[in-house]
């Protein structure tokens, strides 16, 4: 466990403070995503079931008033299945911009370096730029993973909202 630690302490020295603000974004990326998944996995089905049950009590389903009704709980499942989804796409587009951030920071360190010493003497750019890569590849990678829940979250919203208004039988 230490270990662990020492090597995450080390990484994020080696990216500068800009690595430690994409770990924050990748972290409350992933708490989100995970939050979706639960939704899914435990609170979905009752959802469904208890609105449609509240539908099926209905004697009434036809009338303009049992349409508004059934309208609200197709809008109620869509809202449900879409929370955070906007939030999640979100970190995931501010993923690279903050690794190109690091990229600026490193290369101005680089640029530093070049000033300080009178030289191009690549020896003494080399940090600024394994500086400057380190965080474009954290972000990049965050952006990538977190780019497959960004498009699959949505499209199971859609799904879901459609297969729960289709069951919702009118008359």
């Amino acid at each position: 466990m230490i270990n662990v630690f020492n090597g995450l302490q080390e990484f994020l020295g080696t990216g500068g403070n800009v690595l430690f603000v994409i770990m924050i974004a990748a972290f409350a990326m992933w708490t989100f995503i995970f939050e979706r998944m639960a939704y899914y996995l435990f609170a979905h089905k009752p959802t469904k079931t208890r609105l449609k049950n509240e539908w099926n009590a209905r004697t009434d389903k036809t009338s303009w008033r049992a349409l508004a009704i059934r309208d609200e709980m197709v809008s109620q499942i869509k809202e449900k299945t879409e929370a955070n989804v906007g939030i999640i796409k979100t970190l995931v587009a501010l993923a690279p911009l903050l690794g190109l951030l690091g990229t600026v920071t490193g290369m101005i360190e680089v640029f530093d370096v070049m000033a300080l010493s009178g030289s191009s003497n690549a020896r003494l750019m080399a940090g600024g730029v394994f500086k400057a890569t380190i965080p474009t590849m954290a972000g990049m990678v965050v952006a990538l993973f977190g780019l497959y829940f960004s498009t699959v979250l949505p499209r199971w919203s859609i799904r879901e909202t459609a297969r729960f208004s289709d069951e919702l039988q009118i008359g």
